[in-house]
């Protein structure tokens, strides 16, 4: 009786197909759970910047931290579950997310959310690497292809309907707590996969556990603080020497992390990731090549929010209800060619979908320019379709992508490894493009100022307000939007904005008209940098595009394919 407990294979080959779809349930709830806590705060981000006076690194660091911890412990989660048994591991997992998502409900403070939200992401690091292993010890090698094809449709419309789900609730302002509800609701959900966990999931570890890596993993910790840290902070601070020098460091770091893990592999075969991996050369590359999809799609998924509630003035609802096409292109693309179309092109369906996503971004951009200032959610319908298809063909070969070729019993590390690596690429692409995002924001701010003057002249004109005057109110008015563009802390209220509300003479009228004047200089200064965020996430697409030609022309859709 003790073996059939020691061993998670032999003790789910007792269980009725009934206790597997219940199973399934269970760890499939965990994983959307996780997944949408990745993307549901971008939606609220505006909310949680004027509730807390965020700065705009720490917003970065509300989205990015969450995927940093998530990456740094994933590997290491997934092994513990092997040493210590799956459903302990994910049960320990469940419980630190519920708890953090309860923290992250309450905190006070930018601070203490983003301690809040890393605690969140080192918790799904211990949870979801059991989804995988328990999907693999209760389905055999000819049943996954299903399972995975179904975790994958799940992980897309996860991604895409957070922002919708997050926008409800934060509409809903369910007893005033605003954006609070986003993380709160995961307590009533978390305490009952809790109670479904310990009753349903099967008990048992691996009977051939890998030890942990603690010293890898810690290396890995460092490696990425050197990289991303200064990424974020650097634009704030106003990159000081020591960012540069971080970076640099990155380098070394990264470099000493190889070794080590050749030092490991060499020693009892435990490496976190294991360097025989690389000997395929699909690994390499499908590794990279997944690596610059996710730094162009989280970047995208935090900037358009931004730039639909902050530049267009949306509601939370709004913005979520302008994102829905996006899954309906992700539904339409898994549903009707999942099955069919998209495993028969092979790598050519990675292709395919890159370039449908740059084109989907291209329509999104030619809206804008279109548009402009009379863009309502309705326009963007047709851009994001067609960007939700490119991601549907994209999402179903990534992980073959890298797993296609990878002896199986090495397809446990390979897919962490590949997990991993995916959620380093967010939080790259948050940092990344963010820099760039917020810094055309700063950068740009006086000459998209200057775009409306024509116009602020004209009504000040028309209120019989003297030239003199008018100068006078202009420059004040431009300062003070630029000064607020620049502020680090959203809480702030510049100086120079100050003396402009306190100026005597001051008619309703005059205030109605300076204010239009921001707002319509805002849209524009938003909507360039934008521009300058999807022409990054695009470059990043045909990298993409190239280095699927570096992959085997068709997937061996079976057991080695293991999400």
């Amino acid at each position: 009786m003790a073996k059939a407990h020691t061993s998670a294979h032999d003790h789910v080959s007792k269980f009725t197909d009934r206790q597997k779809k219940i199973a399934l349930i269970v760890v499939a709830t965990a994983f959307v759970m996780d997944l949408l806590d990745s993307t549901i705060v971008n939606v609220a981000i505006p909310s949680i910047q004027a509730d807390l006076g965020a700065s705009f690194s720490s917003i970065q660091w509300l989205v990015a931290g969450y995927l940093l911890a998530f990456a740094t412990f994933l590997i290491t989660g997934g092994r513990m579950g092997d040493v210590f048994g799956y459903k302990k591991i994910f049960i320990i997992g469940v419980a630190g997310f519920t708890v953090a998502s309860l923290l992250s409900g309450l905190a006070w403070s930018p601070e203490v959310l983003i301690f809040t939200r890393i605690l969140q992401g080192a918790s799904a690091a211990l949870m979801v690497p059991q989804v995988m292993s328990t999907m693999q010890i209760m389905y055999k090698p000819k049943e996954r292809g299903a399972i995975n094809g179904l975790f994958g449709a799940l992980g897309g419309l996860a991604a895409s309907l957070g922002p919708v789900i997050g926008g409800l609730l934060i509409q809903a302002n369910l007893v005033g707590l605003d954006w609070r509800p986003i993380f709160l609701i995961n307590v009533p959900i978390g305490i009952a996969a809790l109670f479904l966990a310990v009753r349903f999931l099967p008990e048992g570890k691996s009977p051939h556990p890998l030890k942990l890596d603690i010293i890898g993993t810690f290396l890995v910790v460092i490696t990425l603080s050197l990289l991303v840290y200064p990424l974020i902070q650097g634009r704030e601070l106003d990159w000081p020497i020591w960012t540069f020098g971080m970076l640099l460091s990155a380098i070394p770091a990264f470099l000493v992390f190889i070794w080590w893990q050749r030092k490991k592999d060499r020693k009892d075969h435990s490496a976190l990731v294991q360097p025989s991996l690389f000997k395929v050369k699909s690994f390499g590359y499908g590794l990279g090549l997944n690596l610059a999809f996710q730094i162009a799609i989280a970047g995208y998924f935090l900037t358009f929010g931004l730039f639909t509630q902050i530049g267009l003035g949306f509601t939370a609802l709004e913005a979520a209800f302008t994102d829905l096409p996006l899954a309906v292109g992700i539904t339409f693309a898994m549903m009707v060619f999942g099955n069919t179309v998209i495993p028969k092109l092979g790598r050519r369906a990675i292709s395919y979908g890159a370039a449908t996503i740059a084109v989907g971004m291209g329509i999104i951009i030619a809206t804008i320019a279109l548009f402009s200032d009379s863009l309502t959610g309705w326009h963007f319908i047709p851009g994001l379709i067609v960007t939700g298809v490119g991601m549907g063909f994209a999402f179903g070969s990534l992980y073959s992508a890298v797993l296609n070729g990878v002896d199986t019993k090495h397809a446990g590390s390979a897919s962490g490894t590949l997990s991993a690596v995916q959620q380093v690429g967010g939080a790259v692409g948050v940092a990344i493009i963010g820099v760039v995002f917020f810094g055309q924001l700063s950068s740009g701010a006086a000459s998209h100022f200057d775009d409306v003057v024509p116009a602020l002249k004209d009504t000040l004109t028309s209120q019989h307000i003297p030239a003199e005057a008018q100068t006078a109110i202009i420059d004040g008015s431009k300062t003070c939007f630029v000064d607020r563009a620049k502020e680090k802390d959203s809480s702030i209220v510049p100086a120079s904005c100050t003396a402009l509300s306190s100026a005597p003479g001051g008619s309703p009228e005059l205030v109605t008209a300076i204010t239009d004047a921001a707002t319509d200089a805002n849209r524009i200064n938003f909507e360039y940098a934008f521009r300058w965020a999807i022409a990054l996430e695009v470059s990043f697409l045909i990298i993409v595009i190239g280095l699927s030609f570096l992959l085997p022309k068709s997937f061996v859709h079976d057991d080695t394919m293991i999400a």
